[in-house]
């Protein structure tokens, strides 16, 4: 132990500054990171709602009376005799839109960035144009799709013109998932289109003249420079288009609301309604869907890292 203690009095002797520098990043991390997710675990093991959780009415506090109660949220929420309808509905909808969106984020957003890596006249202009989406803020774009997308919208109105059915966007479960889908690839495209250009970008100019002088055609030179080209770049966003994705609350809240569309609800905009939509507001179960949320995100990220670095040792030999 002595040994040790003189280790680490060495080590601040000789790095003092540096544990100076990142000091007030560890407090605030500590306070806006570490605190509320231990404080949430805790509510998990839980029964806290609304009706026993400590609370101030006018001049009288009344204090907590809620009691540990174990792994019977987690039980309930996963094995429940409402379990499908309470999570594993949300849970499958929340898959599907997330791999839907991702893909239709990185196919457009590639599409758009081969597009603008060519020689093309205004080719600043076009890029400005399609970064706009991403530039102005979620809540103005969703409102605006909110709008377009009314019974009244210019959307419907245009459909109508046209002699074609008018969906009920903001009302049908299928026509609100689609709608969700649609907004969110509006929203998602620019961040894809922007990356993806950089790692285009990035690739040597010569391994296409090579190719080209080899007579691979067009889509070979895609498939064999251009891919393996943006591997490190896509392997990135991809992995954060998934995580934002699987988070995305802006997007389902703004268009649907707090307690519209239920069955468009995915898993951490259902975790908000829980712990905020309803009365009472069950605190231990919305933090459960939280960290549940977090465990799914963690276990996916790891098997996702380990299959590219599997592939990429596989590259190598």
């Amino acid at each position: 132990m002595t040994a040790v203690a003189q280790r680490l009095k060495h080590s601040y002797q000789k790095n003092w500054y540096a544990y100076a520098m990142i000091a007030p990043v560890v407090v605030v991390l500590g306070v806006l990171v570490v605190y509320p997710l231990v404080y949430g675990l805790y509510l998990t093991l839980t029964d806290a709602d609304s009706l026993n959780s400590a609370r101030t009415i006018g001049v009288n506090h009344i204090d907590a009376t809620y009691k540990f109660i174990g792994l019977d949220n987690y039980q309930d929420i996963l094995f429940g005799d409402t379990a499908y309808d309470r999570f594993w509905s949300h849970f499958l909808w929340t898959i599907v839109w997330t791999a839907l969106c991702v893909a239709l984020h990185y196919s457009i957003g590639l599409g758009l960035a081969l597009l603008l890596n060519q020689k093309l006249r205004g080719r600043t202009f076009y890029r400005l144009m399609l970064i706009v989406p991403w530039a102005v803020p979620t809540f103005v774009t969703v409102f605006g799709w909110r709008i377009m997308l009314s019974d009244s919208g210019v959307i419907n109105t245009a459909l109508d013109s046209l002699g074609l059915p008018s969906p009920a966007w903001l009302e049908d479960t299928f026509w609100q998932r689609f709608a969700a889908i649609m907004v969110n690839t509006w929203c998602g495209v620019p961040f894809m289109m922007v990356s993806l250009l950089g790692g285009l970008q990035s690739i040597d100019a010569s391994l296409y003249e090579a190719a080209e002088m080899d007579g691979a055609s067009a889509w070979q030179r895609f498939r064999y420079v251009t891919l393996p080209g943006l591997r490190s770049v896509s392997s990135t966003v991809v992995l954060l288009g998934i995580i934002w994705t699987f988070n995305q609350f802006a997007v389902i809240f703004l268009l649907f609301g707090r307690t519209s569309a239920p069955d468009a609800q995915i898993l951490v905009t259902w975790a908000y309604f829980l712990g905020f939509g309803q009365q009472p507001r069950e605190f231990a179960e919305s933090a459960t869907y939280g960290m549940l949320l977090l465990a799914i995100l963690i276990v996916f990220t790891s098997f996702y890292r380990r299959w590219l670095n599997r592939n990429d040792q596989q590259l190598t030999i």
